[in-house]
């Protein structure tokens, strides 16, 4: 009779670690929002969980970028040390959304393993996250994400959609007020385009601004890089602009 409670005591043990999962496996992987509880994000926004090999989180909730060294053992999640840039968002919502996760991921939530994805719990919600897909340059749309000068960075001013589109060897442009196309051929880590042609329609400031940007960054040879979700366009001047899918 004694070792009923012993058995039902082990079983229960054991059911608490398969459901938080190994720590080891989210080292290195990214985690994506599919859903998060009690809460509306802003729209074209997501909440995004970088789990470094090193043993750091990084955080992304739509405009400010989040780090600090994490530990994951017993099912929470515990960020020492949560530190964030301190960029301008384009609207306010943005930065009450950082401020959000901010405050989720440093009172210690609970984490588990559901399936592929992660499902975080804390006093602000819960957060479904799945594995993120790796980002090819072609297929899909790429949305500017960043202004990007030789010296400065800074986030697309009052929302402007401007976006990108690759697909065979021709890319379809919309600078947030007009659009147009180019050709482009890739030679390792550079894209050449060629033949930039786009409508000409009257623009406010902001799209003006980033349109001067867009177009400037699709003029002849430019290094690029795509990481994880973020695509880079860069001219020899150091200027150029990030992309989000």
């Amino acid at each position: 009779m004694r070792l009923v409670p012993v058995v039902v005591v082990l079983l229960a043990v054991a059911g608490c670690g398969g459901a938080a999962g190994n720590a080891d496996s989210l080292r290195g992987k990214v985690f994506v929002s599919t859903s998060v509880s009690d809460r509306q994000l802003v729209e074209g926004t997501s909440v995004e969980l970088r789990f470094t090999d090193d043993g750091r989180l990084v955080a992304r909730a739509g405009c400010n970028m989040m780090q600090g060294p994490v530990d994951l053992d017993g099912g929470e999640l515990e960020v020492a040390d949560l530190s964030s840039t301190a960029m301008g968002c384009p609207k306010p919502e943005l930065h009450e959304q950082d401020e959000w996760l901010s405050k989720l991921l440093g009172a210690t939530p609970d984490w588990r393993l559901q399936d592929e994805n992660l499902v975080v719990t804390g006093a602000g919600g819960e957060i479904v996250l799945a594995p993120e897909a790796p980002a090819r340059l072609e297929g899909g749309e790429w949305r500017v994400d960043t202004l990007v000068s030789a010296d400065a960075a800074s986030s697309v001013p009052g929302a402007v959609p401007a976006t990108l589109k690759f697909e065979n060897g021709r890319v379809e442009v919309f600078t947030g007020c007009n659009s147009g196309s180019a050709s482009y051929r890739v030679d390792g880590r550079a894209i050449t385009f060629e033949g930039l042609v786009h409508t000409d329609k009257a623009c406010g400031p902001d799209e003006a601004l980033v349109e001067k940007a867009v177009v400037g960054a699709l003029q002849g040879e430019v290094n690029y890089e795509v990481e994880r979700s973020s695509l880079s366009l860069t001219n020899t001047q150091g200027d150029g602009i990030q992309l989000k899918k």
